[in-house]
């Protein structure tokens, strides 16, 4: 008995699964009979069976015993969890992480247990990597953060992450208000990004509706107006591409910029309370690697600077920076006390 433990399902459905599919059909093993998709669960000829799942309860993890463990970008993964999987594990735990920050296995398990092994790859370790990811990945060591982690396999550091705090979330609940998507534009090697704004009680919800590359305008405008009716809140660093989306009928205009406008957005997103779908994979992605700006030579933080891609998260803040107005101005009505029918019906008033 196997299992592949990550955060989430859609994490391990864009990842894990993916490639364990992937894996199976290169080499002629995978039959469709022995994969129960609802249970996530893979039952070989031999009896031994593999299975993919996710706990985001404590209670969850006290099931039955596996013999293998996997945990999949186990630094995301909670140590109390974590530790009830551990125990009931009969053979061998497995654990791939990449060292964003230091987490349970610094503090819990290396150098605490004689049984532990650990292994340091990078990308130059990766025999499948191609040529265009390789430079894809060298061209990013002027970021010194994301260098140090993906480039090098060191480990980062915590302090300098922008955003804080957002609570991860399966679904949408019932009762959240639709406020319209954010978009930011991208074609290729950027990607653009469509994130849907919801609003409740006090807090926003994020959801990613969109985020590749060699996506052009038609394609967004098509993405855009299959979604509920609101306005889209887009980049207005692109008139051009802005104008010929809403030729295609989209309700949608540029963010207001200006001197600091960056800064701004980024401080406002920083004081809003914000809960993000499972599925929203690169909003969280970018979400924790999204940090400070630090100048080299003197160490010190560089006002309104940033590391890190932020394309779902610029298009989240386009979105919520033209909401907290109206917000604030609705959330003010409401608090102005109703006056009784008959003062409401007095003509000297």
């Amino acid at each position: 008995m196997i299992d592949v433990v990550a955060e989430s399902y859609p994490h391990l459905e864009q990842g894990s699964i993916r490639e364990f599919k992937n894996i199976m059909i290169d080499r002629k093993y995978w039959n469709d009979d022995r994969w129960n998709e609802s249970k996530h669960l893979y039952t070989f000829e031999t009896g031994s069976t593999l299975q993919f799942q996710s706990y985001d309860k404590l209670g969850k993890a006290h099931g039955p015993r596996r013999d293998v463990l996997f945990l999949n970008e186990g630094n995301w993964l909670p140590w109390n969890i974590v530790d009830q999987l551990i125990t009931r594990t009969r053979d061998v735990v497995w654990v791939d992480y990449n060292p964003v920050a230091e987490f349970w296995m610094h503090t819990e398990i290396l150098g605490k247990r004689n049984d532990v092994e650990s292994l340091k790859l990078t990308y130059l370790d990766n025999e499948c990597l191609s040529e265009a990811e390789r430079q894809e990945i060298e061209g990013r060591k002027g970021n010194s953060r994301w260098w140090r982690v993906y480039g090098e396999g060191e480990l980062g550091e915590a302090e300098g992450r922008i955003y804080t705090g957002w609570k991860l979330i399966d679904e949408i609940p019932h009762e959240a208000r639709y406020e319209g998507p954010g978009l930011d534009f991208g074609y290729d090697p950027d990607p653009a990004a469509i994130i849907n704004v919801y609003y409740l009680d006090g807090g926003y919800i994020l959801d990613e509706v969109l985020y590749g590359t060699r996506l052009d305008n038609r394609m967004l405008a098509t993405t855009l107006k299959n979604l509920p009716p609101a306005l889209t809140v887009a980049d207005s660093a692109e008139p051009k591409s802005i104008d010929e989306i809403k030729s295609f009928g989209v309700n949608i205009i540029g963010t207001p910029k200006g001197a600091d406008s960056v800064r701004y957005g980024v401080k406002t997103l920083q004081a809003q309370r914000i809960s993000v779908t499972k599925r929203s994979l690169n909003l969280i992605r970018e979400y924790r690697n999204f940090f400070q700006a630090v100048d080299k030579r003197t160490n010190v933080p560089i006002m309104g600077q940033y590391e890190g891609e932020c394309h779902a998260l610029d298009a989240a803040r386009y979105k919520i920076c033209s909401l907290i107005p109206i917000i604030q101005r609705k959330e003010m009505l409401a608090q102005i006390p109703k006056l009784p029918p008959r003062a409401r019906t007095n003509p000297a008033l």
